[in-house]
């Protein structure tokens, strides 16, 4: 097979190095808008690799370069995401992408006809959460006769904390003020609804060095599971963890103002509070330093006749050896194995699905398995 990653960052960077070591790939194009960037990746990767200048927003060239591929994975920011949508459409080829917005998500999930027309398969939301804990948690809860709960907590850390936040930006400063800020989704009673993100503190332990941490509300984890299990789960939600104190400090700067829309004068320009807060984050954190990706699904009700819980936990490090982070190898890794798994056919189903609604969770958790990606499940 043959595959296109649009977007040379961390992430994509690390989908192409994994798409080009894996049994079956022929090629792996990574594409972006600053050539030398794509090529430096390229380069870094060896001989299955190819670069390739690309503006997304030059449909034409991108259907072009779509056609030369069996799946395409856009590893952009999220907005883009509906015209490349619409791009592999025109080209029949199967895309996936990272997600990170259930707005486009659904705006995506709108050309479900189109894309089944042109018989192919469109998977947003293919990352760490969403994507990979989702997928395990409805995997999971198909294994039940009915479901109670699905509790979902996943958390990128640094594996040194610094005071005051205890943490490092293991993604986008922008990416992490929308899960801080925007509401979560949740089920309740059984029915949807929405919440405050960084409220219900709980308490949670993992193994040593580790200890008790705390997790809360944020939002975009759950993905479409919260349509999927309305009316057949009681409860289902999404926290992330982080060390202990953290969602107090970082919840104190959003109360004051910190991340609002407010204009501020700068010299001669207009910018908001936000975008301060941004530049600042960016500055005063840590980032790519060694991390921790902590993930626990539980899910419980009737297994067998009997009540019954059954728990994923996964504690996943930064790798030495090739200098990549947790989160880059826990978000791009489970992309490229759902990317794999349509291109080969593992992945039959044709539409706008994400990949909770369609990836076979047992062959996924070998293909992650084959990675070190490991996942432990216990049961009581």
């Amino acid at each position: 097979m043959k595959a296109l990653v649009i977007g040379a960052g961390m992430m994509g960077s690390a989908m192409a190095y994994d798409l080009a070591h894996s049994d079956g790939v022929e090629r792996v194009t990574i594409a972006d808008i600053d050539g030398s960037r794509a090529q430096s990746v390229a380069r870094s990767i060896g001989s299955k690799a190819d670069a390739t200048k690309l503006d997304v927003n030059d449909r034409k060239s991108v259907v072009a370069l779509m056609r030369t591929v069996d799946v395409a994975i856009g590893a952009t920011t999220y907005t883009h995401n509906v015209q490349l949508t619409n791009a592999a459409i025109g080209a029949r080829i199967h895309f996936c992408d990272l997600g990170g917005n259930m707005d486009v998500v659904y705006s995506q999930m709108a050309t479900d006809a189109q894309a089944k027309e042109a018989g192919i398969c469109v998977l947003p939301n293919c990352g760490l959460a969403p994507g990979m804990a989702c997928v395990i948690a409805a995997g999971t809860a198909r294994k039940f006769s009915s479901v109670d709960e699905i509790h979902i907590r996943v958390g990128g850390l640094p594996q040194h904390p610094m005071p005051p936040l205890n943490y490092q930006l293991v993604f986008s400063a922008e990416g992490l003020i929308n899960e801080y800020l925007e509401q979560a989704e949740v089920i309740r009673g059984g029915e949807v609804t929405r919440v405050e993100s960084m409220i219900d503190l709980e308490e949670l332990e993992f193994p040593q060095p580790f200890g008790k941490l705390e997790a809360f509300n944020t939002s975009g984890g759950v993905s479409t599971l919260t349509r999927m299990f309305q009316g057949k789960a009681h409860s289902l939600d999404y926290k992330t963890i982080r060390y202990k104190g953290h969602c107090e400090k970082f919840k104190t700067l959003l109360d004051l103002g910190f991340a609002s829309s407010e204009p501020i004068m700068a010299g001669n320009s207009v910018r908001t509070a936000r975008e301060f807060f941004e530049e600042l984050l960016r500055k005063k954190l840590p980032a790519n330093g060694p991390d921790v990706v902590l993930m626990r699904v539980t899910v419980s009700g009737m297994l067998d006749g009997s009540h019954r819980a059954l728990a994923y936990e996964m504690i996943d490090y930064y790798d030495t050896q090739l200098n990549m982070t947790s989160m880059m190898r826990t978000t791009a890794f489970p992309t490229s194995i759902i990317a794999q798994m349509v291109a080969k056919g593992v992945i039959a189903e044709r539409g706008v699905l994400p990949p909770e609604q369609c990836v076979p969770l047992e062959p996924f958790i070998e293909e992650l398995k084959k990675r070190n990606i490991i996942i432990k499940e216990t049961s009581w």
